[in-house]
Protein backbone atom coordinates (compact mmCIF):
# COMPACT_ATOMS: atom_id res chain seq x y z
CA UNK A 1 0.00 0.00 0.00
CA UNK A 2 1.50 3.19 -0.65
CA UNK A 3 1.01 5.94 1.02
CA UNK A 4 1.54 9.80 0.24
CA UNK A 5 0.96 12.44 2.89
CA UNK A 6 -0.85 15.59 1.81
CA UNK A 7 1.65 18.74 2.83
CA UNK A 8 -1.70 21.24 3.06
CA UNK A 9 -3.47 19.54 6.01
CA UNK A 10 -6.32 21.64 6.83
CA UNK A 11 -7.04 23.15 10.28
CA UNK A 12 -9.15 20.48 12.40
CA UNK A 13 -12.64 21.60 13.24
CA UNK A 14 -12.72 22.55 16.98
CA UNK A 15 -15.77 20.00 17.99
CA UNK A 16 -18.62 20.91 20.14
CA UNK A 17 -17.60 24.90 20.23
CA UNK A 18 -18.38 25.51 16.73
CA UNK A 19 -20.67 24.96 13.58
CA UNK A 20 -18.95 22.58 11.04
CA UNK A 21 -20.55 20.76 8.63
CA UNK A 22 -21.19 16.94 9.74
CA UNK A 23 -20.88 14.60 6.76
CA UNK A 24 -20.29 16.92 4.01
CA UNK A 25 -16.49 17.85 5.16
CA UNK A 26 -14.43 15.41 4.57
CA UNK A 27 -10.66 14.88 6.09
CA UNK A 28 -7.28 14.87 4.43
CA UNK A 29 -6.90 11.87 3.03
CA UNK A 30 -8.45 9.18 1.20
CA UNK A 31 -7.61 5.25 0.15
CA UNK A 32 -8.14 4.07 -3.90
CA UNK A 33 -7.98 0.80 -5.23
CA UNK A 34 -8.54 -0.13 -8.96
CA UNK A 35 -9.28 -3.49 -10.46
CA UNK A 36 -9.37 -4.89 -13.87
CA UNK A 37 -10.31 -8.48 -15.10
CA UNK A 38 -6.99 -9.06 -16.13
CA UNK A 39 -4.57 -7.31 -12.78
CA UNK A 40 -7.30 -7.73 -10.21
CA UNK A 41 -7.03 -5.54 -7.68
CA UNK A 42 -4.13 -3.45 -7.97
CA UNK A 43 -2.24 0.24 -6.95
CA UNK A 44 -3.39 0.42 -3.61
CA UNK A 45 -3.28 4.00 -2.19
CA UNK A 46 -3.46 6.50 0.42
CA UNK A 47 -3.62 9.66 -0.87
CA UNK A 48 -4.84 13.65 -0.32
CA UNK A 49 -8.25 13.86 -0.51
CA UNK A 50 -9.10 14.98 -4.10
CA UNK A 51 -11.85 15.18 -6.83
CA UNK A 52 -12.41 12.02 -8.61
CA UNK A 53 -11.85 12.19 -12.02
CA UNK A 54 -14.09 9.59 -13.94
CA UNK A 55 -15.72 9.03 -17.78
CA UNK A 56 -19.27 10.69 -18.34
CA UNK A 57 -20.03 7.14 -19.85
CA UNK A 58 -18.88 5.36 -16.71
CA UNK A 59 -20.92 1.98 -15.77
CA UNK A 60 -22.03 3.32 -12.27
CA UNK A 61 -23.50 6.53 -13.36
CA UNK A 62 -25.41 5.06 -15.96
CA UNK A 63 -26.03 1.45 -15.03
CA UNK A 64 -25.93 1.41 -11.14
CA UNK A 65 -23.39 -0.45 -10.52
CA UNK A 66 -22.15 1.26 -7.06
CA UNK A 67 -22.20 -0.02 -3.71
CA UNK A 68 -21.04 0.88 -0.07
CA UNK A 69 -20.85 0.16 2.93
CA UNK A 70 -21.21 2.54 6.47
CA UNK A 71 -18.72 2.70 9.89
CA UNK A 72 -17.37 4.38 12.23
CA UNK A 73 -14.27 5.76 14.20
CA UNK A 74 -14.07 6.58 18.12
CA UNK A 75 -11.73 7.19 20.35
CA UNK A 76 -11.66 6.58 23.56
CA UNK A 77 -10.48 8.03 27.01
CA UNK A 78 -6.50 7.48 26.37
CA UNK A 79 -7.09 8.24 22.63
CA UNK A 80 -7.27 4.97 21.09
CA UNK A 81 -9.60 4.59 17.60
CA UNK A 82 -11.57 2.39 17.70
CA UNK A 83 -13.52 -0.01 14.99
CA UNK A 84 -16.97 -1.21 15.73
CA UNK A 85 -17.12 -4.90 14.19
CA UNK A 86 -15.14 -3.68 10.59
CA UNK A 87 -14.90 -7.50 9.52
CA UNK A 88 -18.92 -7.67 9.57
CA UNK A 89 -18.72 -4.49 7.14
CA UNK A 90 -15.99 -5.86 5.06
CA UNK A 91 -17.73 -9.18 4.63
CA UNK A 92 -21.10 -7.48 3.61
CA UNK A 93 -19.35 -5.36 1.14
CA UNK A 94 -18.61 -8.49 -0.27
CA UNK A 95 -22.63 -9.60 -0.54
CA UNK A 96 -23.37 -6.14 -1.63
CA UNK A 97 -20.75 -7.32 -4.79
CA UNK A 98 -21.27 -10.44 -5.55
CA UNK A 99 -25.32 -9.36 -6.16
CA UNK A 100 -24.28 -6.66 -8.25
CA UNK A 101 -22.06 -9.02 -10.21
CA UNK A 102 -18.74 -6.52 -9.28
CA UNK A 103 -15.73 -8.03 -7.55
CA UNK A 104 -15.13 -9.42 -3.94
CA UNK A 105 -12.04 -7.58 -1.94
CA UNK A 106 -10.19 -9.90 1.01
CA UNK A 107 -12.46 -8.76 3.74
CA UNK A 108 -8.61 -8.86 6.22
CA UNK A 109 -6.94 -6.12 2.83
CA UNK A 110 -10.45 -3.88 3.38
CA UNK A 111 -9.94 -3.55 7.22
CA UNK A 112 -6.27 -2.82 6.83
CA UNK A 113 -6.67 -0.34 4.59
CA UNK A 114 -9.42 0.99 6.54
CA UNK A 115 -6.99 0.93 9.81
CA UNK A 116 -4.25 2.72 7.92
CA UNK A 117 -6.27 5.63 7.24
CA UNK A 118 -7.54 6.18 10.46
CA UNK A 119 -4.51 5.62 11.23
CA UNK A 120 -3.41 8.83 9.66
CA UNK A 121 -6.47 10.41 10.37
CA UNK A 122 -6.76 9.81 14.01
CA UNK A 123 -6.84 13.66 15.06
CA UNK A 124 -10.00 13.96 13.46
CA UNK A 125 -11.92 11.44 15.48
CA UNK A 126 -13.94 13.42 17.80
CA UNK A 127 -14.07 13.65 20.85
CA UNK A 128 -17.14 14.59 21.73
CA UNK A 129 -20.48 12.82 23.29
CA UNK A 130 -22.68 11.53 20.31
CA UNK A 131 -20.11 12.24 17.64
CA UNK A 132 -17.80 9.76 15.41
CA UNK A 133 -15.61 9.78 12.38
CA UNK A 134 -17.79 8.46 9.81
CA UNK A 135 -16.11 6.13 7.27
CA UNK A 136 -17.60 5.55 3.57
CA UNK A 137 -16.10 2.98 1.98
CA UNK A 138 -17.51 1.96 -1.74
CA UNK A 139 -16.63 0.75 -5.53
CA UNK A 140 -17.83 1.62 -8.51
CA UNK A 141 -18.04 0.81 -11.92
CA UNK A 142 -15.63 2.81 -14.40
CA UNK A 143 -15.68 1.29 -17.75
CA UNK A 144 -15.99 3.64 -20.18
CA UNK A 145 -19.00 2.39 -22.37
CA UNK A 146 -22.69 3.44 -22.67
CA UNK A 147 -23.27 -0.40 -23.57
CA UNK A 148 -25.66 -2.58 -21.13
CA UNK A 149 -22.81 -4.55 -19.93
CA UNK A 150 -20.88 -5.61 -16.75
CA UNK A 151 -17.78 -3.19 -16.37
CA UNK A 152 -14.86 -4.65 -16.18
CA UNK A 153 -13.05 -1.95 -14.60
CA UNK A 154 -13.82 -0.34 -11.32
CA UNK A 155 -12.47 1.97 -8.20
CA UNK A 156 -12.32 1.03 -4.45
CA UNK A 157 -12.27 4.35 -2.43
CA UNK A 158 -12.84 4.81 1.33
CA UNK A 159 -13.30 8.37 2.62
CA UNK A 160 -13.90 9.47 5.74
CA UNK A 161 -16.34 12.63 7.49
CA UNK A 162 -16.97 14.05 10.86
CA UNK A 163 -20.48 12.69 12.14
CA UNK A 164 -23.26 13.55 14.66
CA UNK A 165 -26.22 11.23 15.25
CA UNK A 166 -28.23 11.05 11.86
CA UNK A 167 -31.47 10.82 13.35
CA UNK A 168 -31.12 12.55 16.84
CA UNK A 169 -30.16 10.05 19.08
CA UNK A 170 -33.35 8.42 21.59
CA UNK A 171 -35.45 11.38 20.27
CA UNK A 172 -38.74 9.34 19.83
CA UNK A 173 -39.65 9.46 15.79
CA UNK A 174 -43.13 9.90 14.58
CA UNK A 175 -43.20 7.34 11.55
CA UNK A 176 -46.07 7.05 8.55
CA UNK A 177 -46.60 3.30 7.36
CA UNK A 178 -46.26 3.92 3.55
CA UNK A 179 -48.60 2.16 1.27
CA UNK A 180 -47.83 3.64 -2.40
CA UNK A 181 -44.19 2.98 -2.58
CA UNK A 182 -42.24 -0.83 -2.07
CA UNK A 183 -38.35 0.19 -0.91
CA UNK A 184 -37.32 -3.82 -1.95
CA UNK A 185 -39.00 -6.80 -3.71
CA UNK A 186 -38.32 -10.75 -3.23
CA UNK A 187 -35.56 -11.50 -5.48
CA UNK A 188 -34.43 -7.63 -5.68
CA UNK A 189 -30.97 -5.99 -4.39
CA UNK A 190 -32.99 -4.86 -1.11
CA UNK A 191 -30.47 -7.36 1.67
CA UNK A 192 -27.87 -5.02 -0.70
CA UNK A 193 -26.28 -1.52 0.34
CA UNK A 194 -26.73 -0.41 -3.30
CA UNK A 195 -27.12 3.21 -4.64
CA UNK A 196 -30.36 2.07 -6.13
CA UNK A 197 -32.02 1.53 -3.19
CA UNK A 198 -31.35 4.55 -1.70
CA UNK A 199 -32.59 7.15 -4.46
CA UNK A 200 -35.43 4.72 -5.50
CA UNK A 201 -36.81 5.27 -1.12
CA UNK A 202 -36.50 9.03 -1.33
CA UNK A 203 -39.89 10.06 -2.65
CA UNK A 204 -41.82 7.83 0.25
CA UNK A 205 -39.57 9.88 2.67
CA UNK A 206 -39.77 13.61 1.00
CA UNK A 207 -43.58 13.04 0.63
CA UNK A 208 -43.86 11.90 4.52
CA UNK A 209 -42.09 14.71 5.60
CA UNK A 210 -44.20 17.26 4.02
CA UNK A 211 -47.14 15.52 6.40
CA UNK A 212 -45.33 16.02 9.39
CA UNK A 213 -43.86 12.93 9.50
CA UNK A 214 -39.81 12.09 10.44
CA UNK A 215 -39.45 8.78 8.51
CA UNK A 216 -41.35 5.92 6.92
CA UNK A 217 -42.31 2.66 7.62
CA UNK A 218 -41.90 0.34 4.78
CA UNK A 219 -43.49 -2.96 4.27
CA UNK A 220 -42.92 -6.18 1.84
CA UNK A 221 -44.10 -5.35 -2.13
CA UNK A 222 -46.05 -8.60 -2.19
CA UNK A 223 -48.98 -8.36 0.11
CA UNK A 224 -48.50 -5.04 1.49
CA UNK A 225 -48.99 -6.17 5.11
CA UNK A 226 -45.51 -7.24 6.58
CA UNK A 227 -42.82 -4.79 8.33
CA UNK A 228 -39.72 -4.98 6.43
CA UNK A 229 -37.66 -1.48 7.61
CA UNK A 230 -38.46 2.08 8.40
CA UNK A 231 -36.34 4.41 6.43
CA UNK A 232 -32.62 2.90 6.39
CA UNK A 233 -33.03 1.09 9.46
CA UNK A 234 -33.90 -2.18 10.75
CA UNK A 235 -36.61 -1.90 13.26
CA UNK A 236 -37.38 -3.78 16.59
CA UNK A 237 -40.95 -4.44 18.84
CA UNK A 238 -41.21 -4.46 22.47
CA UNK A 239 -44.71 -7.10 22.65
CA UNK A 240 -45.03 -8.21 26.16
CA UNK A 241 -41.47 -9.55 27.28
CA UNK A 242 -40.25 -10.15 23.64
CA UNK A 243 -38.60 -8.49 21.10
CA UNK A 244 -40.07 -9.07 17.60
CA UNK A 245 -37.75 -7.66 14.69
CA UNK A 246 -38.24 -8.96 10.91
CA UNK A 247 -36.33 -11.83 10.53
CA UNK A 248 -34.09 -10.83 7.20
CA UNK A 249 -34.68 -11.84 3.80
CA UNK A 250 -33.85 -10.68 0.29
CA UNK A 251 -35.85 -7.54 0.48
CA UNK A 252 -33.88 -6.42 4.02
CA UNK A 253 -30.36 -5.50 4.76
CA UNK A 254 -29.01 -7.34 7.30
CA UNK A 255 -27.79 -4.75 9.67
CA UNK A 256 -24.63 -5.33 11.59
CA UNK A 257 -26.41 -2.71 14.64
CA UNK A 258 -29.41 -5.12 14.00
CA UNK A 259 -26.71 -8.32 14.77
CA UNK A 260 -25.09 -6.77 17.26
CA UNK A 261 -28.72 -5.64 19.35
CA UNK A 262 -30.00 -9.21 19.31
CA UNK A 263 -26.84 -10.26 20.40
CA UNK A 264 -26.92 -8.19 23.67
CA UNK A 265 -30.55 -9.27 24.05
CA UNK A 266 -29.83 -13.02 23.93
CA UNK A 267 -26.81 -12.57 26.35
CA UNK A 268 -29.11 -10.88 28.42
CA UNK A 269 -32.15 -13.88 28.79
CA UNK A 270 -34.51 -11.60 26.53
CA UNK A 271 -36.32 -13.28 24.23
CA UNK A 272 -36.26 -12.31 20.59
CA UNK A 273 -38.37 -13.54 17.68
CA UNK A 274 -36.66 -12.89 14.28
CA UNK A 275 -40.32 -13.14 12.30
CA UNK A 276 -42.85 -12.25 9.90
CA UNK A 277 -44.40 -9.21 11.71
CA UNK A 278 -47.74 -8.06 9.97
CA UNK A 279 -48.71 -4.40 10.73
CA UNK A 280 -52.01 -5.69 11.60
CA UNK A 281 -50.30 -7.86 14.28
CA UNK A 282 -48.70 -4.60 15.56
CA UNK A 283 -51.96 -2.72 15.94
CA UNK A 284 -53.95 -5.39 17.41
CA UNK A 285 -51.43 -5.68 19.70
CA UNK A 286 -50.65 -2.05 20.97
CA UNK A 287 -54.81 -2.05 21.31
CA UNK A 288 -54.16 -4.30 23.48
CA UNK A 289 -52.17 -2.38 25.28
CA UNK A 290 -48.99 -5.35 24.33
CA UNK A 291 -46.70 -2.96 22.38
CA UNK A 292 -44.11 -1.67 25.20
CA UNK A 293 -41.51 0.18 22.40
CA UNK A 294 -40.24 0.29 19.33
CA UNK A 295 -36.76 0.85 18.33
CA UNK A 296 -34.51 0.95 15.27
CA UNK A 297 -31.11 0.43 14.43
CA UNK A 298 -28.42 1.21 12.09
CA UNK A 299 -24.63 2.02 11.37
CA UNK A 300 -25.69 6.14 11.49
CA UNK A 301 -28.02 6.38 13.99
CA UNK A 302 -27.13 3.34 16.70
CA UNK A 303 -30.11 2.98 18.10
CA UNK A 304 -33.48 5.51 17.19
CA UNK A 305 -36.66 5.39 19.54
CA UNK A 306 -39.80 5.21 17.90
CA UNK A 307 -42.49 6.98 19.59
CA UNK A 308 -45.76 7.17 17.38
CA UNK A 309 -46.67 5.17 14.55
CA UNK A 310 -49.64 5.84 11.61
CA UNK A 311 -51.47 3.72 9.90
CA UNK A 312 -54.32 4.44 7.58
CA UNK A 313 -54.91 8.26 9.34
CA UNK A 314 -54.66 6.09 12.79
CA UNK A 315 -51.68 6.70 15.37
CA UNK A 316 -50.48 4.43 17.58
CA UNK A 317 -48.13 5.74 20.09
CA UNK A 318 -45.72 3.92 22.31
CA UNK A 319 -44.75 4.12 25.77
CA UNK A 320 -45.88 7.44 25.97
CA UNK A 321 -44.21 8.38 23.17
CA UNK A 322 -40.82 8.44 25.05
CA UNK A 323 -37.65 6.23 24.90
CA UNK A 324 -38.43 2.36 26.02
CA UNK A 325 -36.19 0.95 29.44
CA UNK A 326 -35.13 -1.94 26.78
CA UNK A 327 -34.13 1.28 24.10
CA UNK A 328 -32.02 2.74 26.43
CA UNK A 329 -30.01 -0.07 27.95
CA UNK A 330 -29.11 -1.55 24.73
CA UNK A 331 -28.23 2.08 23.59
CA UNK A 332 -25.92 2.59 26.44
CA UNK A 333 -24.14 -0.97 25.97
CA UNK A 334 -23.76 -0.95 22.15
CA UNK A 335 -22.53 3.02 22.72
CA UNK A 336 -20.66 2.18 25.64
CA UNK A 337 -18.67 -0.16 23.77
CA UNK A 338 -18.00 1.19 21.04
CA UNK A 339 -16.71 4.06 23.12
CA UNK A 340 -14.52 1.74 24.72
CA UNK A 341 -16.20 2.84 28.44
CA UNK A 342 -17.85 -0.53 28.72
CA UNK A 343 -16.17 -4.04 28.37
CA UNK A 344 -16.11 -5.60 25.31
CA UNK A 345 -16.68 -9.29 26.11
CA UNK A 346 -17.58 -10.41 22.87
CA UNK A 347 -14.65 -9.76 20.85
CA UNK A 348 -16.68 -6.63 18.40
CA UNK A 349 -13.98 -4.00 19.06
CA UNK A 350 -11.31 -3.22 16.91
CA UNK A 351 -8.02 -1.23 18.07
CA UNK A 352 -6.53 0.19 14.72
Amino acid sequence: MEVTLSKNLKVKPKYGEEDFPLATASTDHMFVMDYSSKKGWHDARITPFELLSIHPFANSLHYGQLIFEGMKAYKDKSGNALLFRPYENAQRLNISAKRLSMPEIDPNFTVEAISKLIEIEKDWIPAVEGMSLYIRPFMMATDPTLNVVISDTYQFIIVLSPFAHFYGGLNPLHIAVESNYIRAAKGGTGFAKCAGNYAGAYLAMTEAKKRGFDQVLWLDAIERKYIEEVSTMNVFFRIGDTIVTPKTNDSILNGVTRKSAIEILNDWDIKVEERKLSIDEVAAEHKAGNVKEVFCTGTAAVLTSIGKITWNDHCMTFNNNQTGEITKKVSDELTGIQLGIRPDTRGWVYQT
